[in-house]
Formats: C-alpha cells, structure tokens, sequence
C-alpha cells in the first residue's frame, strides 16, 4: 500500500497511531462500492470512538485534503459527498 501521504507535512501533528489506523482502514476499504462506503466508514468511527481514538475537525480537514491530493474533479467531488453525508450523520447522532 502507498503510504506517502503519510508523510505529507500537513500531517506532521497527527498521532501515528492515527494514521496507521487510517492506512488499515485505507486497504480494508478498497474495493467496496460507494454506497457501502458510508455505513463502513461510520463503524469504524463509532468503534475508533469506543476504543478512545477521535479526531478533531482540524485533524480530518488535513487528512481529507491530502487525500484530494493529485485527485481528478471527479474524485474529488466523491470525497466531498462522502464528507458531507458523514457531517450529516454525526450531527444527528449528537
């Protein structure tokens, strides 16, 4: 797996542990459809959460900005949906 955005220094204040559980959470994910994105991703923030692992918003903008990185319109345009259905999903949770 490419770990290079890893290395981005826009990550530089990031708790390894964190990122590392991004990058198995990154191969776990590959390959699912978009639609089973949402609800797969939502798990692993609910059960980050119980093991008392959370990012702050700072935190996710960089690593969601990294990931854009080198991204077509057209991915990028995904990654946003998909960040927006998530924000929509947690506010209502709270």
């Amino acid at each position: 797996m490419d770990r290079n955005w890893t290395n981005n220094p826009s990550l530089q204040n990031i708790d390894p542990q964190k990122l590392e559980m991004l990058l198995k959470l990154t191969e776990q994910g590959k390959g699912k459809a978009q639609k089973d994105l949402l609800p797969f991703l939502m798990a692993a923030a609910n059960q980050s959460r119980k093991n008392g692992m959370s990012f702050s918003t700072q935190e996710t903008d960089a690593i969601i900005e990294v990931l854009k990185t080198g991204k077509s319109p057209a991915e990028v345009q995904k990654i946003e949906q998909l960040r927006g259905l998530m924000k929509t999903f947690l506010s209502k949770k709270r």
